[in-house]
């Protein structure tokens, strides 16, 4: 495959919603550096890579009056913006650093700082203002600088700089994939960015075993050697509390713990059990996310080929364990570990824990994050086979049902004595995910009728209209709780701003996007959706100002999109693209009585003044490579053969 190159971005605009001069000031000064620059920047970029290839467009000129779903999705998105300005400016100062006390730890650490930021790059992929994007990178920035001058006192690992090459030092990928939603999510909006572009190479390189300074990954045994790991490699003895919660801390009288502790004694309790982190775990497959951005990224083959080559381990254990992901892989590669419990180590099958505070039982197994590798797969191959694995791995689990009083239960843990932990559901983790991969009935069976599915089966039509409502009430909500919120720095932890964070974009990605929900179990994972867009005028990604976007119809290879023009006097141009990558192709594009053939990831529509209507997408899905380069770049010839 050829290799891509991506030149620097476009600036972005000052965010309106800040209320300060200072802050008014200083993004003004940067904003006018940025676009004397970009001038030769853009300039390079139409002579560095292709020229446009959006040959086919359509037009749809039929007036209509803008359905209340269209209104309600323009006002959220707006308002979700100001809202995140006023967040900002509560939460961090000019610097982009985060007013809080800094604490290395899975209860409060570097992760829970930037995680408070969750679904600011999809708002502004979505068509949010550039104010956006502006604020979360000036905040990622900022927390790099922060929790890399940040050290611990007593943590060994973390005594020179909680992160080092911007990275985290070494810690497990639960905590490590949820300092990365955002990050990883950039490449959609500004893939073109320098400083974004080296990082996603240096992050992939550390679990490639292109980076020997950090020897995460044994390519004998395909196997990232710890659960703690990160820029400086793994940890290879047994973890400690201290390891986990970090240095200690005054908390009674100062901070209100998230996680329940009400003193450091509890903190440590919280952490005492986790001490089995030596080789590998499925939080692990996690890591394959910065394979999938190099490779979005430069269309390298290395990347693509390490990413299948951990991946194809794990189906492999999976298979050798009865269709039963393991836990624990040892250094030798073995299923099981020295002690040979495919269900051991810190959160496995068999991970249950004493709750400090109250002397209860907790199960605490993150199997679920294996899933994000099977689907970081799929997205490079097509191959469906990866997720039949996680299908079949349900059925397996749901097989072991039991019958209590006339009830089936069903298990989510195992240890010594078995199967335990049964519940009255069945076991589902990434059901809704497998069957929006599939498309398939044997997968579709296990969801409900109601919800988004539901809508796109045409039973559930004021499902857009009401998660809508809902959606901009929560923003209300969340803004009036901030206010209210009595923390000032000093009495302020990590994970206290993110209950306030105002920008939610589940149901916009469903029906903007025709994607699921992202989070759980894809923490920190690529965005998946079915179609995407992107503004040819302003050369950015997201819907262009006063248009409106509806998926109202998913099918195994079709799709139906209602785009909508609010503005009454101004036309509009957008590019409808084939997945959040590229990675679909669509065939054909039918707007009432006019089919086109696309046979590209994309295409235009033109709309006029007050119009709108349907298109019906014909398409196959994961057809193509994936790429963050924006539609007006891509070669044509990136088919996958």
């Amino acid at each position: 495959m050829r290799e891509r190159c991506i030149q620097s971005s476009n600036p972005a605009m000052i965010p309106k919603a800040m209320t300060t001069i200072r802050s008014l000031l200083s993004m003004l000064l940067l904003s006018i550096a940025r676009q004397a620059a970009s001038i030769v920047v853009v300039a390079l970029t139409w002579l560095v890579l292709p020229g446009p290839t959006l040959a086919a467009s359509i037009s749809i000129d039929t007036p209509v009056e803008p359905p209340s779903w269209a209104l309600l999705q323009r006002q959220l998105l707006g308002a979700q913006t100001q809202a995140a300005g006023e967040f900002f400016e509560r939460y961090f100062d000019e610097r982009g650093y985060i007013r809080c006390v800094l604490r290395w730890g899975g209860d409060d650490g570097p992760d829970d700082a930037i995680e408070s930021l969750e679904g600011w790059p999809i708002l502004h992929a979505l068509g949010a203002s550039d104010s956006v994007l502006y604020m979360y990178k000036k905040a990622w920035e900022g927390h790099l600088r922060q929790y890399t001058e940040a050290r611990t006192l007593q943590v060994p690992f973390a005594r020179q700089g909680m992160y080092y090459r911007e990275f985290p030092v070494m810690f497990d990928w639960l905590h490590n994939a949820e300092g990365l939603k955002v990050f990883n999510l950039q490449g959609l909006s500004d893939p073109y960015d320098k400083a974004f572009q080296q990082r996603v190479i240096r992050y992939a390189e550390f679990y490639t075993g292109a980076d020997s300074t950090a020897p995460n990954y044994d390519p004998q045994q395909r196997i990232i050697r710890s659960m703690f790991n990160g820029s400086k490699g793994p940890l290879l003895r047994p973890a400690t509390a201290l390891d986990w919660a970090g240095d200690p801390i005054e908390i009674e009288g100062r901070f209100k713990p998230r996680h329940g502790e009400r003193n450091y004694a509890e903190m440590l309790a919280h952490f005492e059990d986790y001490t089995d982190i030596v080789g590998d775990h499925p939080q692990n497959l996690s890591a394959t996310t910065l394979a999938f951005n190099a490779y979005a990224l430069t269309g390298q083959e290395r990347y693509r080929q390490w990413l299948l080559e951990y991946v194809d381990a794990w189906r492999q254990r999976t298979l050798e364990n009865n269709g039963i992901i393991p836990t624990k892989i040892g250094l030798d590669g073995r299923i099981g570990g020295p002690q040979g419990k495919w269900y051991g180590g810190v959160y496995g099958w068999g991970f249950t824990v004493v709750v400090p505070q109250n002397g209860q039982l907790a199960n605490r197994n993150t199997h679920y994050m294996g899933l994000t590798g099977f689907s970081n797969a799929l997205l490079v191959t097509g191959d469906l086979s990866y997720t039949h694995v996680w299908s079949s791995m349900i059925d397996t689990i749901n097989a072991q049902a039991r019958e209590s009083n006339g009830q089936a239960l069903y298990p989510r843990m195992y240890g010594d004595e078995g199967w335990y932990d049964y519940q009255k559901n069945p076991y589902a983790y990434g059901a809704l995910e497998l069957y929006y991969w599939s498309m398939e009935e044997k997968d579709r069976q296990r969801l409900g009728a109601g919800g988004w599915f539901g809508y796109l089966e045409g039973r559930n039509p004021t499902y857009p209209e009401s998660v809508l409502r809902g959606d901009l009430n929560r923003v209300a909500r969340q803004v009036e709780a901030m206010r209210r919120d009595p923390t000032t720095p000093s009495t302020r932890l990590s994970d206290d701003p993110m209950v306030y964070n105002p920008v939610w974009v589940g149901h916009l990605v469903q029906l903007m996007l025709g994607g699921p929900a992202p989070g759980t179990p894809l923490i920190g994972g690529p965005l998946h959706c079915r179609v995407r867009y992107f503004d040819p005028v302003r050369q950015r990604a997201g819907v262009p100002p006063d248009i409106a976007a509806l998926v109202e119809h998913l099918g195994r290879d079709s799709a139906t999109l209602n785009l909508i023009n609010t503005h009454a006097t101004e036309a509009r141009k957008v590019v409808v693209q084939g997945g959040a990558y590229g990675e679909h192709q669509i065939l054909a594009v039918a707007h009432q009585d006019t089919e086109i053939r696309v046979e590209n990831s994309h295409f235009v529509v033109h709309l006029a003044p007050g119009a709108g209507g349907r298109l019906h997408l014909r398409m196959q899905r994961y057809a193509r490579q994936p790429t963050f380069i924006f539609p007006w770049h891509q070669e044509a010839n990136n088919d996958r053969q």
